[in-house]
């Protein structure tokens, strides 16, 4: 009789991996508020950037929309987690639609900041990337022009301010660390008198599961990181990955875009996660490696998160 032998692979697991406090937080309101207000419920954006926390929120009652002209005007409207333009709760107090802000406070800490600097007369570069929500979010807290966006050194070179003494920079939350820190760098080296936050904007999350990557990259021979394609810091952890010494790195929602060719002559494979990706998905990953190989599961955690957020104190009442 023959016993088939499943070939040997290692995984390396990263942690932390997965959601965050500020898409925790941001799930859980959309959730509270269909429970307290039955469905449906309207959410401007897509919540957060997974395709699989979408559709399960759309299962539950959610409706997506792109525009407060959208919402009827009895039903709640939850902002997304990545921040909306101070024109959008604007046009939803003119139409009567009550809502709830899913922003993740550390995106609002940048907000704030935006808005110290202008009051105090600066002209804000913002680092980040054109069209994302955050960044649209972001540059819609101040009047047109008084954001410039800021995407690569070659920007940072080329922009020529009406006064290099009144200048300060803000990030995007889900940067690479690596590329944020060199244009920070050729903004301080061109611009001496910049001010910067007082607290990097790079959130404590995209920066932990980066680190995580780059302490596994160099022992692995392909890193699959779970998360869409619309996820910033998803598409940043492929990024990081290749940068760090791994061999190849995927981008993938779920076990089912696995391509099994990429796993031919692999011995050592990382997993990791975005932000705005559910552990399950993890897990589906893991089984599907497991109907295939002989696992053996190291977990490579350079840091452990303890950060929670509150929900809005309107969903805490009975």
């Amino acid at each position: 009789m023959n016993v088939l032998v499943r070939p040997a692979l290692k995984v390396l697991l990263a942690s932390p991996r997965g959601f965050c406090a500020g898409v925790e937080r941001a799930i859980q309101i959309v959730e509270r508020a269909i429970e307290k207000y039955g469905a449906p419920i309207y959410v401007r954006h897509e919540i957060v950037h997974n395709a699989y926390v979408v559709e399960r929120l759309r299962s539950m009652g959610a409706v997506f929309i792109d525009s407060v002209e959208d919402c009827p005007a009895d039903r709640p409207l939850v902002f997304s987690a990545h921040g909306v333009p101070k024109s959008v709760p604007a046009e939803a107090d003119r139409r009567g639609v009550f809502y709830l802000d899913a922003t993740c406070p550390l995106v609002s800490k940048v907000h704030i900041e935006t808005q110290r600097h202008f009051d105090d007369g600066l002209h804000v570069l913002l680092i980040g990337h054109a069209g994302h929500p955050e960044v649209l979010g972001t540059m819609g807290q101040l009047p047109s022009g008084a954001v410039t966006l800021i995407q690569t050194i070659e920007d940072v070179r080329a922009f020529t301010p009406a006064d290099p003494e009144q200048l300060a920079f803000v990030t995007q939350t889900t940067l690479s660390v690596d590329d944020a820190a060199g244009i920070v760098a050729a903004l301080q080296a061109r611009f001496p008198a910049i001010s910067g936050p007082v607290k990097e904007d790079i959130c404590y999350a995209t920066t932990n599961r980066q680190e995580a990557i780059k302490r596994m990259a160099g022992g692995c021979d392909l890193v699959l990181v779970v998360g869409s394609p619309t996820s910033s810091n998803s598409l940043r952890l492929v990024e990081v990955a290749l940068r760090a010494g791994a061999r190849d790195a995927k981008l993938v929602d779920d076990a089912s875009q696995i391509d099994w060719v990429w796993l031919n002559g692999v011995a050592a494979v990382g997993l990791s996660a975005g932000a705005s990706a559910p552990e399950i998905l993890v897990d589906g990953v893991i089984q599907a490696l497991r109907q295939r190989y002989d696992l053996v599961v190291e977990e490579v955690s350079p840091t452990r998160e303890n950060v929670t957020f509150k929900l809005p104190r309107v969903l805490l009442e009975n």
